[in-house]
Formats: structure tokens, C-alpha cells, sequence
């Protein structure tokens, strides 16, 4: 009987202790901030290394940790999919985001990824601010923050791409901030405010982006030094409208001096209180400087915004740097020009941490860092050096289709729409000549196997009736939606692109399901993670179940990744 009442005092005597422990507030860092640096391959964090300075990749590197085989488990891999996925922690096949576009067979028309015209721009001009993330089916990790803390968390995106601010902050953020080239100013929609807030008007009506194109775009270091890159002027190489050569310097100043039509129409109408655009605003974005403007902007939103800065709110910044993107679709991963941006990026990155280890707290953030895709060689480059590659044309491809249907079906608008490397059928058209939607996929694949480049075939009905674990087949498997994909989904070859200007095919792109579109870096850094690597094999959807395990809260919806225990020990 002693040891029995003993035993209850002891348990009465434990509740304080317990409650105590209890009533500590949830460990939780400060501030969550995502970064995806656009069409970044895994190989850049080091082809650069000699040159990068020790505050931006190397410090990501040195203090963080960094898996170094992430790639993702799905095709097409574009902006706005690699955005949804990474946040949501969902395949397209699952958040629907299978394109930057696609075909909408309600409608018979093409749609844009974060398009919404029951919405209007805030901020913009015409219908650059009618965006919104309707078109994703599942939530995302900042959703689930702003869920997990009954909505006092604050979510906010930026990125010059529409894309690449909405769909990472997701339906419920605060708000997601992109660029207008027309007016040179971050916007928004009324999907998220209705007006702009007085911190963002003070950052756009201070003229940034006309400083930034002020001065030419010089290399960072001597010529010379860019032993990385190709020599500067490659036959390859896109030029810029009003140079002859795309070579160094740019003279961003002349280059700019014309403003855009749409920029045209506001300098015609604008109230002349205001400021008014008389260049090409636009053109920042395919230079180094549309990184630095970016970095400058979510600086502003951190401190305006107090983002992680409230006792007890953990807030999130989504921050997406695309001029890479536009840079390296321009002139090619292997130019100077490309070198030249991500010693820049290292700079602005750098610039960003510090900051951050201020205004936050040292070791308060919690940062990871990927990409939304890599990229392709330029053909020209490789076929120079005798490595296997070319452009298969976009336009050539769907009209062979149409006019081998044309042969086995007579005359007709057989084929809609041809995009992503899909072909969209005419549905109704099939129903009224009797023929069977399966069969006519069937043959359809059979007319894109005999085309240059293409390396295989699979229809919808395969894709809707058959499972694979590995290979292209589980790519194209995951990135397929039935609502949105197509009907017949065709593989390039290694080395082969959607060439959109066949037969001279200039730049670069991406979008395969080899390794130089799919392998990214990840890495975290910041908030309770030691320095370390992995090898082990991981996919860009597990990313937001483990920033769930980190936060303590439930992952977005639709996510079929796994936490990275690595990384959580």
C-alpha cells in the first residue's frame, strides 16, 4: 500500500515539471526561405568553384548540407511544374501543374500555368497581374504553415516570373510578387490584395531597374578568366536586338533606350504625376541584374514586412531567381554570359545570408536552395565537339502528325494542339468519324517514332492502364494529368531539344527526362542543420515533407515524397 501511494505522489509531484516542459514554446526558426535559382544544373555549384567567393554557394556548401543526387521524378521538366512541385511536394500528376501551358480541351484553346482573368492586376499593366494559383490541385508547405498557426504566419513569394512567385507561396500566402516589364514594377493581383502595400510602391517608384540598365554589362572579371566558358562569341549564341555580335560589353543603356509597346502605352496615357517608363524596362530579366533587382526586393519585403521578426511567428519567403533561365535559354550553359550571372548570383546570395544573419538571427533561417530544371547543351556546341544531340522542330513534328492521320483518315483537323512534346487530338472529330480514341493514339505514336530524335513513344491510354517504377515510363507517368496532358506523349533522345526555330536552332532549353534537365542541387542550411552530404538518391518532391518534419506540421496535401532523415538528425 506504501509503494502504491508513493508511487502516486511521485506522479503528482511530476505534472509541474511535465507542464513546465510543456509550456516551452514549439522549437520552430524564425524565418523558412526558399530558394530556386532557374534552369540551375546539380554541376554549376562547382564548375565555378575557383571563382565563387565565401559567403553565397561556398558558405551553402561549407556550413549547410547538400544532397547531391536530387533530381526529379517526372517530365516535363519546366518552370511552373519544378515551382508546384517543390512546394507542393506532389507530382503533376497530382497538383496538375503538367506545362507552362497547355491545352484545355473545355475551352479549345491554350491556357497559361498561373493565368486567371476572373482576377485583375494590382500594381500592372493589362493582363501581367491577372495570375493566380487556380490552376494548382494541391497545397503547398507555406499553405500548411499558414494552416498550422491558425493564419498568423506570413507567406510571401517573389520572382521577376509570375510563375515563380505564385506557385511556391500558394492559395493562402500573404501575397506573391512579381515583375512587370512594361512599368518596371513588382506587382500583384487581387487574388492576393487590392492594393499594393506603401513599402512596394516606395521600392518601384524608386526606379531601380532603369539604375541597373544604366550602366553596360561588363564582365564581372577579365575576359580571360572565364576558362569555364566557350570563347564569347558563338555562332550558337542568341544576340541581342540592336547589337551585331553577342559579345561583351552589352550596352544595356542603348539596348534599353526604346520602350516596349506596352511600356509605349503607358508613357502615352500615364498621369504625369507619376513616373513614367521611356525605356525597355523589360530587359533587365536577361541580365545578371534581374537576380540582383529580385534580391533587392525580398531584402525589402524581410524588413518591411518583419518577416521573421515577430516573437513566436515563424514566417516563409519564397525566393526565385530567373535572369539564369532567361540567360541560359539565350546563350547557352556553356557562354560567358552564363558564367558571368552566376558569379553575380554568388554575390547577391551572399548579400542575401548576411543580411538575413542580421535582420533574423544567426542560425535563425531556414534556408534550402535548388533549381526548377536544368539544361540542355546548345546543339551548335555540341555538335562542334562530335557529341550526340539536335533540335527536333515543333512545327514539323505536329504536321507530320497531321498529315499521316490526313493519309489514314482523309482530310481534317486531326491534330489541335502540339505542345510539351504531346499531342492533343481532335477528340470530337475522332467520336464523328467512328474511329476509336485508343487505336488513333496508337497510331500516332507509331507516325512520332519514325520522326528524327525521338526515342519513344507513349499514348494516354498506356500512361491511364500501366504502372512502371523506373525509367522514362515513371516520368512520364508522374507528369501526367488526364484532364490536361495529351493524348500521345513522345521522349527525345539524349542531346535532343524542342527546337521552336528549326531548322537553325540558336540557345538552349529544357524540359527532357535525362539527367542535364533533371539533376538539381539541394541544399540546406541555417535552423538546426549540420554540415554534411549525401549520395544517396533523393527526389525534388521530398523537399516539402521534410520542411513539414522540420516545422512540426502537417505536409501539403497532395505530397508523396518522404523527409530527408539525413538532413533532420
Amino acid at each position: 500500500m506504501k509503494k502504491i501511494f508513493a508511487f502516486a505522489v511521485a506522479a503528482v509531484m511530476a505534472v509541474p515539471a511535465f507542464a513546465q516542459k510543456a509550456a516551452k514554446p514549439l522549437p520552430r526558426p524564425k524565418l523558412v526561405v526558399g530558394i530556386v535559382v532557374d534552369q540551375m544544373r546539380y554541376d554549376y555549384l562547382y564548375r565555378y568553384w575557383s571563382k565563387l567567393g565565401s559567403g553565397g554557394f561556398k558558405r551553402l556548401l561549407g556550413e549547410g548540407f547538400s544532397f547531391e543526387s536530387c533530381n526529379y521524378n517526372y517530365v516535363p521538366t519546366y518552370t511552373g511544374p519544378g515551382h508546384a512541385s517543390i512546394y507542393t511536394g506532389a507530382t503533376p500528376s497530382v497538383n496538375g501543374i503538367i506545362g507552362n501551358n497547355w491545352f484545355e480541351r473545355e475551352t479549345g484553346k491554350g491556357t497559361y500555368v498561373t493565368d486567371d482573368k476572373t482576377v485583375q492586376s494590382v500594381g500592372g499593366t493589362g493582363g501581367a497581374g491577372q495570375m493566380s494559383p487556380r490552376h494548382m490541385l494541391s497545397t503547398t508547405i507555406g499553405d500548411e504553415l499558414r494552416l498550422a498557426t491558425n493564419f498568423q504566419s506570413k507567406v510571401i513569394g517573389v520572382c521577376i516570373k509570375d510563375r515563380g512567385s505564385i506557385l511556391p507561396a500558394g492559395h493562402a500566402a500573404n501575397a506573391a510578387y512579381w515583375y512587370d516589364g512594361a512599368n518596371g514594377a513588382f506587382i500583384t493581383s487581387t487574388f492576393y490584395q487590392t492594393q499594393l502595400p506603401a513599402w512596394v510602391t516606395k521600392f518601384n517608384d524608386a526606379g531601380h531597374p532603369a539604375q541597373y540598365l544604366s550602366k553596360p554589362w561588363e564582365t564581372l572579371l577579365p575576359l580571360s578568366a572565364y576558362t569555364e566558358s566557350t570563347p564569347d562569341d558563338e555562332p550558337w549564341e542568341i544576340t541581342f536586338k540592336g547589337e551585331d555580335k553577342p559579345v561583351f560589353p552589352h550596352n544595356l543603356p542603348v539596348l534599353s533606350a526604346t520602350p516596349t509597346a506596352a511600356g509605349a502605352q503607358i508613357l502615352k496615357t500615364a498621369d504625369e504625376e507619376k513616373p513614367r517608363p521611356t525605356q525597355n524596362l523589360d530587359l533587365i530579366r536577361w541580365t545578371p541584374f534581374g537576380n540582383s533587382l529580385t534580391a533587392d526586393f525580398a531584402l525589402a519585403a524581410v524588413q518591411a514586412e518583419q518577416l521573421g521578426q515577430r516573437p513566436g511567428i515563424t514566417d516563409m519567403l519564397t525566393v526565385s531567381f530567373s535572369s539564369t533561365d532567361y540567360i541560359g535559354h539565350w546563350f547557352g550553359p556553356n557562354s560567358v554570359e552564363a558564367e558571368d550571372t552566376y558569379l553575380r548570383l554568388d554575390r547577391d546570395l551572399a548579400r542575401l545570408l548576411t543580411q538575413l544573419d542580421k535582420t533574423v538571427g544567426k542560425g535563425q533561417s531556414l534556408v534550402f536552395l535548388t533549381a526548377d530544371h536544368g539544361a540542355a547543351n546548345a546543339v551548335g556546341f555540341l555538335k562542334e565537339h562530335r557529341l550526340p544531340g539536335g533540335g527536333a522542330g515543333v512545327a514539323p513534328m505536329r504536321d507530320s502528325v497531321q498529315r499521316g492521320l490526313t493519309r489514314l483518315h482523309g482530310a481534317g483537323n486531326w491534330v489541335l494542339d502540339f505542345d510539351n512534346l504531346q499531342v492533343y487530338l481532335n477528340r470530337p472529330l475522332l467520336a464523328k468519324k467512328g474511329l476509336e480514341l485508343a487505336k488513333v493514339q496508337a497510331e500516332v505514336a507509331t507516325l512520332l517514332l519514325a520522326l528524327p530524335g525521338v526515342a519513344q513513344t507513349r499514348t494516354a491510354a498506356d500512361l491511364q492502364s500501366a504502372h512502371w517504377s523506373e525509367g522514362t515510363g515513371m516520368l512520364q507517368e508522374n507528369g501526367f494529368y488526364a484532364p490536361r496532358s495529351g493524348d500521345v506523349l513522345a521522349v527525345l533522345l539524349p542531346g535532343w531539344l524542342e527546337a521552336y526555330t528549326y531548322p537553325v536552332v540558336k540557345g538552349t532549353t529544357h524540359g527532357a527526362s535525362w539527367s542535364y534537365d533533371t539533376h538539381v542541387p539541394l541544399l540546406f542550411w541555417g535552423w538546426h542543420v549540420k554540415h554534411g552530404e549525401s549520395a544517396a538518391p533523393v527526389k525534388v518532391v521530398d523537399i516539402a515533407p521534410t520542411m513539414a518534419r522540420f516545422l512540426h506540421i502537417q505536409e501539403p496535401s497532395g505530397a508523396s515524397g518522404v523527409p530527408l532523415v539525413e538532413v533532420l538528425k
